[in-house]
């Protein structure tokens, strides 16, 4: 894992030996001839030619996250939004439908109910934990199911092998967003997924400085098995005069192809060459970062979990969670550093507990260097009506955790600040240069 990290989609093997991938600054790309030019266009040949369909630097990030996810291929997009907005495109159709876990991200959620069902896709939204409920969703017309390995905000985990069983058995794509997990915690294609999105912006950039999406193929979903569900696939296309699923016979992704033929390039959701260059330096180092911050919020949970005022803590290792024998059976590594908890006093309670923090940040990214903290309900899920919210997990006193690469105990003392707030403890804050301390 380590060393695909560092080492996958690149060789110094450049003009100028750079042992960094460089990025490729540059809007249109050479060909020594018209017929190179013309055959690239033509999808005979492959290349760059003009950087809103791929450039080098993102080539590179996407040979590494194929590498990482053990994939067959992969696209990089301008962010995670547009990871998961192409990735349901390129698989669905007005008229058909998808069944989804209701503990879903905020903005997708409002992706599915707003912009999807203006397309004329119908969604049908299930407990992630009851089998039976994602097996009596589906429909004839049903042609992906779509869940998060890790939940945002709550951290549920969720069977995937089972669920991915229900639906390969219907010959049905599964696709999982694993932005909190990462392949550093957890592979989905390992356990079932056919299709994983990332938020490369989070803890794949790991630094808060970069904002790209990334859509895998596993290589398990075929639709030549079933041509008449996805005929954009399995048919000719008269736009671009090929059949996309003929990838497949030359050991690529048909639908990637689709994908970035017709939704990357006519949506224009084309990630920077430097961008990319920025989540490849991060995940560099993800292996490493990733199983100190799972544990650091494991840890941070179950002190939270003891302490008063605090109604619930959402985390895979709370006692009486349903998901914890998955952390066990499927985590090996840990569970990522995302959770939440519900405050009794609402969202008063909430507003004083973030305002007492002088060390964590209130803003609404989750996987930085640094913690960060929100209030979903007034910030994330705050689109969605109270019924979708608590579908989410999300209520008025719910406060999501994203804990960073602080020390444990700087990050423990300043929630007890929180937690003294909330108790009605309005002793005088120290100034911030006396909150960071040294733990060995």
């Amino acid at each position: 894992m380590t060393t695909a990290a560092i080492h996958a989609g690149w060789s110094a093997q450049d003009q100028h030996g750079a042992v960094t991938p460089p990025i490729y600054s540059s809007s249109a790309y050479a060909h020594p001839s018209h017929a190179s030019l013309r055959d690239l266009f033509a999808r005979r040949s492959d290349g760059f030619a003009y950087a809103r369909s791929g450039n080098p630097t993102t080539a590179v990030l996407e040979q590494r996250i194929t590498a990482l996810e053990g994939g067959i291929g992969a696209i990089a997009v301008a962010s995670g939004q547009a990871a998961t907005t192409i990735a349901l495109l390129s698989l669905l159709a007005p008229g058909s439908h998808l069944v989804a876990s209701r503990r879903l991200y905020g903005g997708t959620t409002e992706f599915l109910d707003d912009t999807l069902a203006d397309l004329g896709v119908t969604t049908t939204l299930v407990d992630p934990w009851d089998l039976s409920a994602w097996e009596r969703a589906i429909r004839p017309e049903t042609r992906a199911l779509l869940l998060e390995s890790i939940a945002n905000p709550g951290a549920e985990l969720v069977d995937l092998p089972a669920i991915s069983d229900l639906a390969h058995a219907r010959d049905i794509p599964v696709v999982v967003d694993s932005t909190l997990a990462t392949p550093a915690l957890y592979r989905p294609g390992d356990h079932g997924a056919d299709i994983i999105v990332h938020s490369a912006t989070k803890y794949l950039c790991g630094h808060g400085t970069t904002v790209a999406g990334l859509i895998v193929d596993t290589g398990t979903f075929d639709p030549r098995r079933h041509p008449e569900r996805w005929p954009r696939l399995t048919g000719r296309n008269s736009r671009f005069d090929v059949t996309f699923a003929d990838e497949y016979q030359r050991g690529g992704s048909g639908l990637l192809a689709y994908a970035r033929a017709k939704y990357v390039t006519d949506l224009g959701a084309t990630l920077p060459a430097a961008s990319a260059q920025q989540i490849l330096v991060g995940i560099e180092t993800l292996p490493m970062r990733m199983p100190k911050i799972s544990a650091d919020a494991a840890e941070l949970a179950h002190r939270l979990h003891r302490s008063p005022g605090i109604a619930q803590v959402s985390h895979p290792s709370i006692p009486g969670r349903p998901d914890a024998h998955l952390a066990s059976r499927d985590y090996s590594r840990g569970t990522s550093g995302v959770f939440s908890l519900e405050l009794a006093g609402g969202e008063e309670a909430a507003a004083a507990f973030c305002d007492a923090l002088q060390l964590w940040t209130i803003a609404v990214n989750i996987g930085d260097a640094r913690s960060l903290i929100c209030h979903p309900a007034t910030t994330t899920h705050s689109h969605l009506t109270p019924a979708q919210r608590e579908d989410c997990g999300v209520r008025p006193g719910t406060v999501r955790l994203s804990v960073g690469l602080e020390d444990r105990e700087d990050l423990w003392q300043d929630l007890e600040r929180g937690l003294a707030a909330i108790a009605g403890d309005h002793r005088q804050r120290p100034p911030r240069e006396d909150l960071v301390t040294t733990h060995g």
